[in-house]
């Protein structure tokens, strides 16, 4: 066994797997408004989309189980249905996103047909691909994702040594903010807890080594993975940055990253990108989707009418809501984000710490307070900021959408403190 082959495989395959094509709008978007402060952007934008995303996979080196393992020492109800929220979610908005970029980037500038009967069309393919569960969707992704990385790397490096001269200033009052909340729309970080199992499944049925040299290939794989991710996100806001004064002010996301893409390498290599990235995208949307009918699959005994019935349900929902809008559907989804993206950061950073530090008490206490102050985050986005407005300024860091991250830290002393202090008196009796 080669085992430093082994760990740029398991490591390329991860970066596979983050490097949804949707993602590959964000960074160019979030760049644009940065402007001089895209050094701050990219840090903010870095902590959610790469570090926590790889501590996710690091965590799961340490558990080797499920995704259902990692908030079983809450409870196992809250396991099952944090599993649920996880799979819905994905299906409702990244799945979806998936065939509104493809509209947005391959079929509108060259057709001009509607996003509905891209939408009805796309997902009606995702549905066959996902119900013969052919090995050609895998083939599709291995080959076409280094493709994209070569294109995307090469308009970072010509955009680099051919920007502008002129930068317009940020938009941006707090760009490290900006850039976290920017990050939850990756969703790299639930994607972490998904394909990490995924990997974990892989290497159980290969039969690669035991659980330690398992653990030190998957910490090995998702460094490599880390780096690669922040390679092309932080070159692509850099890039954007320096570009800014190209782009319209009403830009979306999609006609940002098409016409830096324009500017570096011309309309055929804008015409290529497009093509592979809506290709990308369908390999994804048909990940999502198997990865969910697996989920509900595995819940009814292996049923494959189960299995059925939740592929037509998503794809129904891919329909409805793919004919949106990239910018619409973003904003629909932050105040999903709002609610389950601060869970799991604090269930990957408590699954990475020692078992010590991490007992029952400390999961359950942490991930209480987090729900709770993360709860004026959420409604911030469904109903209007006055009503909540009293909370909000009597929260640390409310204000930036990010008021469960003291309550967390502060819960999480405590509650270890507290078990350490019960330990010494019972040693002392």
């Amino acid at each position: 066994m080669n085992k430093t082959k082994d760990v740029f495989i398991v490591g390329f395959a991860l970066f596979s797997m983050f490097f949804g094509a949707g993602n590959l709008i964000l960074p160019p978007f979030i760049g644009s408004q940065a402007g001089p402060d895209w050094i701050f952007v990219t840090l903010g934008f870095v902590i959610t989309a790469v570090i926590i995303p790889i501590l996710g996979i690091l965590a799961h080196a340490k558990l080797q189980g499920t995704m259902y393992d990692f908030g079983k020492k809450v409870s196992p109800a809250f396991s099952l249905i944090y599993c649920f929220l996880v799979y819905i979610i994905s299906v409702a908005l990244p799945a979806p996103r998936t065939a509104s970029v493809t509209h947005e980037m391959a079929i509108a500038p060259f057709f001009g047909s509607s996003s509905l009967l891209t939408s009805s069309i796309y997902f009606i393919i995702v549905f066959l691909f996902v119900i013969n569960r052919t090995k050609i969707i895998n083939l599709i992704g291995k080959f076409f994702t280094p493709l994209i990385v070569i294109i995307l790397l090469s308009i970072i490096c010509i955009g680099l040594f051919s920007s502008p001269e002129t930068v317009n200033p940020s938009l941006f009052k707090t760009p490290i903010v900006n850039g976290l909340l920017e990050g939850y729309q990756t969703f790299d970080a639930i994607g972490a807890v998904v394909v990490g199992g995924v990997i974990i499944i892989s290497l159980n049925l290969r039969g690669i080594g035991s659980f330690n040299e398992n653990r030190k290939l998957i910490r090995k794989s998702g460094i490599i993975a880390g780096i690669c991710l922040l390679v092309i996100y932080t070159g692509l806001i850099l890039t954007s940055s320096l570009y800014n004064s190209t782009f319209s002010p009403e830009a979306s996301r999609t006609e940002i990253l098409t016409s830096l893409s324009t500017q570096t390498l011309g309309e055929i290599g804008t015409t290529f990108l497009s093509m592979l990235v809506a290709l990308a995208c369908f390999t994804t949307a048909v990940g999502i989707i198997t990865g969910t009918a697996d989920y509900v699959m595995g819940l009814f005994k292996n049923s494959q009418l189960a299995y059925t019935i939740t592929a037509v349900a998503s794809c129904i929902i891919g329909v409805v809501v793919g004919q949106f809008d990239v910018h619409y559907i973003i904003n629909i989804a932050l105040p999903a984000l709002m609610f389950i993206y601060p869970i799991t950061i604090v269930l990957i950073l408590l699954n990475l710490s020692p078992n010590k530090f991490a007992s029952d008490t400390v999961f359950k206490g942490v991930v209480i307070m987090t729900f709770i102050f993360s709860i004026p985050d959420f409604l911030k986005f469904i109903i209007p900021v006055e009503n909540i407005e009293g909370i909000i300024n009597n929260i640390p860091f409310a204000k930036q959408s990010l008021g469960w991250v003291i309550p967390a830290i502060i819960t999480f002393f405590m509650l270890n403190i507290k078990t350490f202090t019960t330990k010494q008196k019972t040693l002392n009796l």
